[in-house]
């Protein structure tokens, strides 16, 4: 018999929804009956979501200053929360766990609005709007980078790490390999998602730049959007580098555990998933993201000494390519850097994160949850 129903709420995009789907399958081996409150992008992303049910509830994103704008945002996400709050009291959850973006802000309002227990679970450095919005009135917030014992919500931050996929898990038991003299230097870029144009004309530009017995140990894995595979895949050929180019990887955990140097942004799942398995890496966050935030997310893993952090605007093919020498010839920096990345991921955060859920759902506080966890 099942312990009770959860509801998560996620926004409809991978950042949000892959930390949501990995806490979903916690819960269910943990017998609880999970369901996902969304919107209507979620599609692509939920097939394997172990929900119950899935619910669309209407929202909107507070972004723009046009007051008709505004309005129309408001009136939607009003509604959403009378969805919501209908969804809830049929169902009837234990607790609703928000994970970001403007879909959340209905599901866990409406629950606020009803004495459910609440979790916002924030993935980066710096909090989102949407969870901004509903920290003062959550239970507990769980967070991939926050600080725990800082802020004006520190009393109720709880340090769960992000939850990562079990391949990453998998990975992580992967020791890493110093790269010697001569030997093979493995390098891995990626950009996200979809890839990064900076890094399609940046890294093969500054590999160009190297010595000629340096080129000789590199193999490359880069990730490149579709549009400048070829291009990349041409200049490395030209260069005579053993190079793997494409659009997606779907072994990138294994990827990752075989690097010697990783070149990425910075994003909340990246960097967790960099710091879980231990590889040295260099960041280059994505100039406009919202808030900021991957700048503060590369800037938590450079403090702990396992990552460097480049701004994208300073990072020439010849400031690159003096990074890699270095990177190449001082081999036990990068071991350095491996141990001090691994030393802060948390593997354990999809089992944190559920412990945390089943506390709040069964009345337990934050406090009470803290003192449980370090007797």
């Amino acid at each position: 018999m099942a312990k009770g129903a959860i509801l998560l709420a996620a926004g409809g995009t991978g950042g949000h929804l892959f930390p949501a789907e990995a806490l979903a399958h916690e819960l269910v081996a943990r017998g609880w009956d999970v369901h996902l409150a969304t919107d209507t992008r979620a599609g692509r992303y939920a097939g394997s979501f172990p929900a119950a049910a899935i619910h669309e509830i209407p929202s909107a994103t507070i972004g723009s200053k046009n007051p008709l704008a505004l309005i129309r945002a408001f009136w939607t996400i009003w509604r959403g929360a009378r969805e919501a709050g209908r969804v809830i009291g049929e169902i009837g959850p234990k607790a609703v766990i928000g994970f970001g973006g403007y879909p959340t802000l209905p599901p866990v309002w409406a629950a606020t609005r009803r004495g459910v227990p609440t979790i916002i679970h924030e993935q980066n450095a710096v909090m989102g709007r949407a969870n901004k919005a509903l920290a003062p009135r959550v239970t507990a917030i769980a967070g991939g980078f926050l600080p725990e014992g800082e802020g004006a919500h520190a009393g109720k931050t709880v340090a769960t790490g992000n939850p990562v996929r079990p391949a990453v898990i998998e990975a992580a038991g992967i020791a890493y390999e110093q790269s010697g003299d001569g030997e093979p230097f493995r390098l891995l870029v990626f950009g996200g998602s979809q890839g990064a144009q900076f890094f399609s004309q940046a890294v093969p530009a500054a590999i160009a730049l190297l010595p000629a017995d340096m080129r000789a140990r590199l193999t490359v894995t880069q990730q490149a959007r579709a549009e400048d595979e070829a291009a990349v895949k041409a200049a490395y050929a030209g260069l005579g580098i053993a190079a793997e180019v494409s659009p997606f990887f779907t072994d990138m955990a294994r990827r990752i555990a075989g690097a010697h140097l990783v070149i990425s942004r910075s994003g909340a799942s990246t960097v967790s998933e960099i710091a879980a398995i231990g590889r040295p890496a260099i960041l280059v966050p994505y100039p406009h993201a919202l808030d900021h935030d991957q700048a503060a997310n590369a800037a938590a893993l450079a403090r702990a000494g396992g990552a460097e952090v480049c701004v994208q605007s300073s990072l020439s093919p010849e400031v690159l390519a003096s990074k890699l020498t270095d990177y190449m010839r001082e081999t036990q920096l990068c071991t350095d850097m491996a141990e001090a990345a691994k030393s802060v991921g948390k593997p354990e955060a999809t089992r944190l994160l559920g412990d945390l859920a089943e506390a709040i759902a069964s009345g337990q506080s934050v406090a009470q949850f803290k003192e449980r966890m370090q007797a």
